[in-house]
């Protein structure tokens, strides 16, 4: 059977950057341009009608910018899944799309074959940032994306073992390496914590953690070219 192809909004204010993205993507495999947005509240619009799999959005955008747009997706609940795109990595708009809903992080700069990793992985509702963010993220949520912890949550000693490795930017497979134990399982494990402190990524799980001293930079990823 033919895979189906992964449907793609592209959201940018600049037709320039737009045009230049659509036929990047036009060369990738099993992923279908099938809208373009000038700014948040037509990308709401296209979103609806056209039912995206994926959102490749800017934050800065005239009349409503992708940090709102984001957040209004979020409470529809369409389905889709956001990946910003920014010209660069700074700490605030990486947390406010975090916070808004965004899955995935990507660089304006990055290539082909690492937007179509970003596509694909988010597409399978796994968390994807571009090593520049990847670097920093864990720093950045403990210092300003809070999650309160709860007293009465309670983690078995693989689940607090698969979180530490997490905080160390551990890729599922790197994880599943160390604790001798399939991709698969980490995943689960993975799925359930989310599910037991509410995170809606991999980032609130690195604060959580960081926040309730589970994370104790114990683990070092023992290849860290290797994407989740």
């Amino acid at each position: 059977m033919e895979k189906r192809n992964i449907k793609v909004i592209i959201a940018d204010d600049h037709s320039i950057f737009r045009s230049g993205l659509r036929i990047l993507l036009s060369q990738l495999k099993n992923i279908e341009v099938v809208g373009e947005a000038v700014n948040g509240q037509d990308l709401i619009r296209q979103s609806v009608e056209l039912s995206p799999d994926i959102i490749l959005t800017d934050i800065g955008m005239p009349i409503m910018d992708g940090i709102a747009a984001t957040k209004e997706l979020t409470r529809r609940k369409l389905g889709c899944r956001v990946i910003v795109l920014s010209a660069h990595g700074r700490e605030e708009p990486i947390l406010r799309m975090l916070e808004a809903g965004a899955l995935g992080y990507v660089l304006k700069s990055a290539d082909s074959i690492e937007i179509s990793e970003a596509i694909a992985t988010v597409y399978q509702h796994k968390p994807y940032f571009c090593p520049e963010v990847t670097e920093r993220l864990t720093e950045i949520v403990s210092k300003k994306y809070k999650l309160p912890a709860r007293a009465d949550l309670f983690f078995s000693d693989r689940e607090k073992e698969i979180m530490e490795l997490i905080c160390g930017e551990c890729t599922s497979k790197e994880i599943a390496h160390t604790l001798k134990l399939s991709k698969r399982t980490v995943e689960g494990h993975r799925t359930r914590i989310m599910d037991k402190i509410g995170a809606k990524s991999i980032a609130g799980i690195i604060t959580y953690s960081v926040e309730t001293g589970i994370y104790k930079k114990r683990y070092v990823p023992s290849d860290s070219s290797t994407s989740v």
